[in-house]
């Protein structure tokens, strides 16, 4: 191609590719957010599951920066306010990516796959519901 150099192909290039990893991961979090309510209803989640639904969250968040970051430099509407801003947030979904990938191997090295988190429920009035404890059951 004329006029472009090897730089904006590979921009390009990494455009097209974050640009599939957010479709795959909102496509992940779509099909999961059936099980998510139902066990949010129920009061008790997967801590597995949750992870990867922490996960896929900044992961999702940290793409969308990255490529507001390729749109905005190849657009020229960088300003040092508009790239403080985007370092802030790579940074946030760079520590929610991390925290999520720490209690996932945390989960894998136990082994123990079936570690669930009870939610406690609370009526309007911040009394317990009566279906929420198990131990009633």
């Amino acid at each position: 191609m004329i006029g472009v150099s090897i730089m904006d192909m590979i921009d390009y290039m990494l455009m097209i590719l974050y640009g599939m990893a957010i479709a795959c991961a909102l496509y992940i979090l779509y099909s999961h957010k059936s099980y998510f309510y139902e066990r949010f209803q129920k009061g008790v989640v997967s801590l597995f599951m949750l992870a990867m639904l922490f996960f896929l969250l900044a992961y999702t968040f940290k793409m969308l920066v990255v490529l507001f970051i390729l749109v905005a430099d190849a657009a020229h509407l960088s300003s040092p306010e508009l790239l403080a801003g985007l370092r802030y947030a790579w940074t946030l979904a760079q520590l929610g990516t991390t925290v999520g990938l720490v209690v996932l191997a945390l989960l894998t090295r136990s082994g123990n796959y079936d570690q669930f988190m009870h939610i406690k429920k609370f009526d309007r009035k911040g009394e317990r519901h009566a279906d929420s404890d198990p131990a009633k059951k």
